[in-house]
């Protein structure tokens, strides 16, 4: 079972800016709308692609043992832009909906099924706040709200954020906010640099370093 884990904040919080400590080989980016990286380095391993197909074939495939999909949200977002102005009824506007949950759903099954167990798939997400200030990550429609609880299918949420001009995880929340993660894993704030959480997670787990 591979390991899926969340990160999430508000646009410009630094989470593409936390992969730029990965070298250059050590990635599979998916880049999901074709975004410049906000630092100077080009991953050896890139597809630029919303079509899950695609993205669940290069998963199997990688030559590495770390993914990150950036904006996995708009995984969501296009395929409701591409489908939601097509003529169509009430019971099919409802079907888009389903396809939406169900797509995004399968892409993490098959993260946790069918790929080894040392591998992890960092998910780049935007975060949203309701009227009461609870802080969730952003998605189309509220299948995916309601009926899956998308923070429940990770072991670690971690919230990208910023103080000024520092930029940092918060790896535990509260009542308000999903993030979360194991005990003794790591302190409630620690540095914006993907790379020293991947490390962290390799030796809390025991995978046993890089190929």
């Amino acid at each position: 079972m591979a390991e899926p884990i969340l990160i999430y904040g508000k646009s410009g919080s630094g989470k593409s800016r936390s992969l730029k400590n990965f070298a250059e080989d050590e990635i599979f980016f998916v880049n999901v709308i074709s975004k410049r990286l906000p630092f100077p380095k080009k991953f050896k391993y890139e597809a630029r692609t919303s079509d899950y197909e695609v993205i669940k074939n290069q998963l199997s495939k990688m030559p590495c043992k770390v993914a990150v999909i950036d904006d996995a949200g708009y995984l969501m977002t296009n395929t409701f832009m591409t489908g939601h102005s097509n003529p169509k009824g009430g019971a099919s506007t409802f079907d888009l909906f389903n396809t939406i949950g169900d797509q995004f759903w399968s892409l993490i099954q098959f993260i946790k099924k069918a790929l080894p167990e040392d591998v992890r798939v960092y998910f780049m997400m935007h975060e949203i706040s309701n009227d009461t200030g609870e802080v969730k990550v952003r998605t189309i429609g509220k299948l995916l709200d309601e009926k899956v609880c998308i923070e429940g299918m990770f072991t670690v949420c971690l919230h990208c954020l910023t103080s000024g001009t520092r930029h940092y995880f918060k790896t535990q929340g509260g009542s308000n906010d999903i993030a979360k993660s194991p005990e003794d894993m790591f302190e409630l704030e620690i540095e914006n640099d993907l790379k020293m959480v991947d490390d962290r997670i390799v030796e809390f787990y025991g995978f046993g370093g890089e190929e």
